[in-house]
């Protein structure tokens, strides 16, 4: 007799969520949560591992943002090894993700978000998707492309691959940047500067005729989370943690990243397999914080490069204290880009960046260790605990994206209770809400939206739970 074994939900796909609308008896918008229906188990299947393979191993948790795995995973295995890497590897280590933030920043501006605001929310998602901004607007759905392909270069270049590079290694890094590899870099600066520059004209724009949006669209006060230097500048691969509240004052700063646990829960809610951490002296859910690039410059006080840091200027005068429209993500994400390009253009110049000192050589010197690093989508930790042979006994890993969990609830009933009306989910809402969530660029369908279509199950629920209405797509 045969076995019948039911998967439910599946798992290991990145894209698939669920929204619940709840309404009142009054026929309002009451709440509304936002669900992830798939899967992982990396924390536990690597239990048994040894640390120095986990670069490779957490590197696949993602396609789009490899770059922040191996990084993180590498940090930890530093402070495992209880080492401070050569100067050269740390500089290095910091092009590299200056490569990341540049193509996965580029990728969610000009292939995910832009056909929202340039095609219009009432258009079909058949035609609001990459393709339909390329039929719409050729020259600038070419430059995107080539931009993300710059952040790329730089991946492919220290890596020499660009995607899943096996490069940063516990200690270091496995090679230095070659003349060859500078040059080529260094030729594409001023077609990045140039692209990044129209982006930036573009969303001035678009800020100017979306104002509803910047009100309606994750507009809330939270706290927010990510790392800085000692002077407060903006940091992505170092530093201590931020936090910040919606009127821009500092709650608590200089934290190293080894005692993230004293400040940051994991709440785990029976709705959504993503975890909920939250600022842990307020408790949960009133601890909610926001990460990536709207929290970073809202936790910063200057980028460190004078071109972004004008841009900088421009964007905190948007908020009355710290700037809490989610909608600004994408204004964000724009300044990051302009600022790892100019970053990198300092990076170019650093003869260090050719030595062969590249990798501290150690044993184990503690047993748990903790690498924190800034990726596209906010702060990510890797930490990891170890027996005297280097093999994992425990592993916790906190995402961006679940970071933003309470938020992008948060954000999908702020933008339901806007937009629905009555016992129907009419298409404009639906793409509305859609939005609402890319703002946070989550990682959950890095395989499928990359056209435009997040797939997505949207229900509408009566108070005695009924579903009045519902839509899927993808």
């Amino acid at each position: 007799m045969s076995k019948r074994i039911v998967i439910d939900p599946v798992t290991r796909i990145e894209g698939h969520a669920k929204i619940s609308i709840f309404m009142d008896d009054a026929g309002n918008v009451a709440d509304a949560e936002f669900h992830v229906v798939e899967f992982r188990g990396f924390e536990k299947f690597c239990e048994g591992r040894p640390y120095t393979e986990m670069p490779g191993i957490t590197q696949r948790i993602c396609g789009i943002c490899p770059v922040s795995h191996t990084l993180a995973s590498a940090k930890a295995g530093d402070a495992i090894m209880a080492v401070h890497i050569p100067p050269a590897a740390d500089k290095l280590r910091r092009l590299l993700n200056l490569g990341q933030m540049i193509q996965s920043h580029a990728l969610s501006f000009f292939h995910l978000s832009a056909p929202d605001f340039l095609l219009g929310w009432d258009t079909l998602p058949a035609q609001r998707n990459v393709f339909g901004l390329i039929n719409s607007n050729v020259d600038l759905a070419r430059a995107g492309i080539r931009l993300r392909q710059f952040g790329q270069e730089i991946i492919e270049v220290l890596g020499d691959k660009k995607i899943h590079p096996q490069w940063a290694v516990p200690g270091g890094v496995r090679s230095a940047l070659t003349a060859e590899g500078r040059a080529k870099i260094k030729a594409w600066l001023p077609e990045a500067y140039a692209t990044t520059k129209i982006a930036l004209d573009l969303f001035a724009k678009v800020l100017k005729t979306h104002k509803a949006e910047l009100q309606i669209f994750g507009n809330f006060p939270s706290l927010f989370m990510g790392l800085v230097t000692p002077d407060g500048s903006w940091e992505h691969h170092g530093g201590k943690l931020r936090f910040t509240d919606s009127s821009g004052s500092i709650i608590a700063d200089q934290i190293d990243v080894a005692n993230y646990a004293d400040y940051i829960g994991e709440a785990v809610q029976n709705t959504s397999y993503l975890k909920s951490p939250y600022y842990l002296p307020l408790g949960f859910p009133a601890g909610i914080y926001r990460v990536g690039p709207l929290a970073r410059l809202n936790i910063a006080e200057r980028m460190g490069v004078p071109q972004a840091d004008a841009e900088l200027k421009k964007f905190k005068k948007l908020g009355r204290g710290a700037v809490t429209s989610s909608f600004l993500y994408h204004y964000a994400r724009l300044i990051e880009i302009l600022a790892s390009i100019e970053f990198v253009e300092q990076y170019l110049a650093d003869d260090e960046l050719s030595s062969h000192y590249l990798r501290a050589d150690a044993g184990i010197n503690s047993l748990r260790g903790v690498g924190a690093s800034e990726a596209p989508r906010g702060t990510l930790f890797h930490d990891y605990t170890v027996d005297r042979n280097g093999l994992l006994q425990k592993v916790n890993l906190i995402v961006a994206t679940g970071q933003n969990n309470l938020a992008m609830n948060q954000t999908v009933a702020q933008i339901a209770r806007h937009y629905v009306r009555g016992e129907k989910i009419e298409e404009a809402m639906l793409n509305r809400v859609e939005h609402g969530i890319r703002c946070y660029d989550p990682c959950l369908s890095c395989s499928t939206h990359a056209v435009g279509q997040m797939p997505m199950h949207l229900q509408l629920i009566a108070p005695d739970g009924k579903v009045l209405d519902e839509k899927m797509r993808g």
